[in-house]
């Protein structure tokens, strides 16, 4: 969050923006039918600062948990679903099929590289994240952590899978440990505490929410879950997409993503494709990537790659032969054994943002901690790259015209970004001014019939 001190200039117009974008937020959230808040069902009468203290959203952590196994079918393991909490029972038909779709989906999602396995007597347990995309638009989330079951001599792993509405990677992560930490126990001592948690609300930015549950041998334990409060930030980690590029290079992948272009990001480890493209996403903030986004590609749906519209994708280096045979793209090498970072790019990428503002943005980011903190290198990145929009576009609202009260706005493109004075933040304005991100923005802002006074 930009300092409390309005120093006018650059910070002024960062917290104008800031503010501006805070209430058009708001506006959008309170049009929206809230449920009512629930009380978690083991609060046994809670005082006053309890309750408080379980503040919640309305939401809960998710709609359902299933674990994916590899089973053989003759000399091949493949994933199948072993188990799913809670069942769902009493669905019509066309209910069924799509859940049927989803739950293959997930086995798809879960063990990406196929068939190919064979059992393992190591394992380092991983945690990585996927988006399953709705006919309609709409995202959910797939939270998955796979691990070696208990047992002796070689075995396949098994995969954790939490599907849920709610992005908030940092708080899963922190659920599978709870899980993981049971599944050593007994697979009968995941289901109690998955139920406690199905139970209650999920919280509110900022705030906590207490699970109870029983562990043989340790009694009751009470596992405190805190949502951060900067929520549009908490499903990600900007540590790991800075730890696998340089500033200058995490430079031209945003420059290639904010004019939506094809990229595809190549790594070993699933935890690294999902970071880091969660992380990418991020930068684009408060604009919203809008086109195909596919963290983890299986390998059976690698065919995507040769789609010709925008999408950002993750895919396993092992699968790397299958897609640098595309021109006009971005591949990015994230494994720490690359020769060089860019496999196939188009060329044009250090040229696509106004120098100027570029050199502001590598500026602003030698401000980080040496050994940052998840929250401060979230803040000095989010505050680097809404900056940037700050000084390229931050004057939108005073050109979105509204008439009579209740009457749409409507948005003067031309006088837009004719008002810019520097030539090369003109030149990028108007080829970002047709990208699809920042035409639902502005068709967002016209809807809204009344506009907050910028402070």
């Amino acid at each position: 969050s930009p300092s409390d001190e309005d120093e006018g200039g650059q910070q002024g117009a960062l917290k104008r923006f800031s503010a501006m974008w805070s209430s058009f937020r708001r506006g959008k959230r309170d049009k929206a039918k809230d449920p009512e808040p629930t009380e978690p069902l083991d609060a046994a009468a809670p005082d006053d600062a309890s309750r408080q203290h379980r503040y919640v959203s309305g939401q809960y952590f998710f709609e359902y948990l299933v674990v994916v196994s590899l089973k053989k079918v003759g000399s091949t393991y493949e994933p199948q679903i072993s188990y799913q909490f809670p069942k769902r029972d009493g669905m019509a038909r066309f209910q069924k099929e799509e859940e049927e779709k989803t739950l293959k989906a997930i086995t798809l999602f879960c063990f990406p590289e196929g068939i190919n396995w064979a059992p393992l007597t190591e394992y380092h347990s991983e945690t990585f994240s996927f988006v399953l995309t709705e006919i309609d638009g709409s995202r959910r989330n797939g939270y998955c952590r796979r691990l070696l079951p208990g047992g002796k001599g070689a075995r396949p792993p098994e995969a954790y899978c939490i599907i849920s509405s709610l992005a908030c990677f940092g708080l899963f992560s922190k659920i599978f440990d709870e899980v993981e930490k049971r599944r050593q126990i007994s697979m009968a001592m995941i289901y109690p505490f998955m139920q406690k948690l199905r139970e209650a609300p999920f919280p509110a930015p900022g705030n906590t929410v207490e699970i109870k549950s029983f562990i043989p041998e340790s009694g009751t334990e009470i596992i405190r879950l805190t949502r951060p409060l900067d929520s549009w930030l908490e499903h990600v980690n900007f540590a790991t997409l800075f730890g696998c590029l340089t500033d200058e290079e995490v430079l031209l992948v945003f420059a290639s993503a904010v004019l939506e272009r094809r990229i595809i990001f190549i790594a070993d480890e699933l935890g690294t494709l999902s970071q880091v493209i969660h992380a990418v996403t991020a930068l684009l903030y408060p604009f919203t990537w809008q086109h195909t986004f596919i963290s983890i590609v299986p390998e059976i749906l690698i065919d995507v790659v040769m789609a010709p519209t925008p999408y950002l994708l993750g895919v396993q280096k092992h699968l790397l032969d299958l897609v640098t045979d595309q021109s006009d793209l971005l591949v990015v090498d994230l494994s720490e054994s690359k020769e060089e970072t860019f496999i196939v790019s188009i060329g044009d990428e250090s040229s696509i943002l106004p120098p100027k503002l570029q050199t502001e943005i590598l500026e602003a980011l030698k401000n980080r901690p040496k050994s940052p903190t998840v929250e401060e290198l979230n803040r000095v990145v989010s505050e680097a790259f809404l900056h940037f929009f700050v000084r390229t576009v931050g004057h939108y609202a005073s050109y979105v015209k509204h008439g009579r009260a209740g009457e749409q706005g409507v948005f003067e493109k031309r006088s837009f970004y004719k008002a810019i004075e520097s030539k090369t933040t003109r030149h990028f304005v108007k080829k970002f001014i047709q990208t699809q991100m920042f035409d639902l923005f502005i068709q967002d802002v016209e809807q809204q019939h009344v506009w907050p006074a910028a402070r």
